[in-house]
C-alpha cells in the first residue's frame, strides 16, 4: 500500500533498507522518541526565520554573529526534554547497556 501510494518514500526505504530495519528492532517508545524528536527542524526554522527578518548582512562576520545568538539563546531554552524520554533512555540502557551509560555520563 505504502509503495502505491508515496512511491518516491517507498522507493528511497527500498534502496535504503539495511537502515530501515534496524529503526523497528527497537520497542515502541524508542521509536516515538526517535520520530516525533523535531529539535533539529525546530532550530533549523529559527535560523531561517532570523534570517529572513533581517534581510541581507554588511558580511558574512554579521551573518555569523546572528547565528551564533540565536544557537545561544536556543540552547538556554532547552531545559526539558520531551516526556516519552525518560521511557525511552530506559529502554536505551537495557539494549546498549554500558555504553548508553557512558554516553550519558560524558
Amino acid at each position: 500500500p505504502w509503495g502505491q501510494r508515496y512511491p518516491a518514500i517507498g522507493q528511497n526505504w527500498r534502496r535504503a533498507w539495511g537502515e530501515v530495519i534496524p529503526f523497528f528492532a527497537f520497542p515502541d517508545d524508542v521509536r516515538r522518541i526517535i520520530y516525533t524528536t523535531n529539535a533539529i527542524e525546530a532550530l533549523n526554522s529559527k535560523l531561517r526565520r532570523a534570517v529572513r527578518a533581517r534581510g541581507h548582512f554588511p558580511s558574512d562576520e554579521a551573518a555569523t554573529k546572528l547565528l551564533y545568538l540565536i544557537l545561544n539563546r536556543s540552547e538556554k531554552e532547552w531545559k526539558m526534554p520531551p516526556r516519552e524520554w525518560t521511557m525511552a533512555k530506559a529502554q536505551f540502557a537495557v539494549i546498549f547497556g554500558e555504553r548508553f551509560i557512558r554516553a550519558m555520563a560524558a
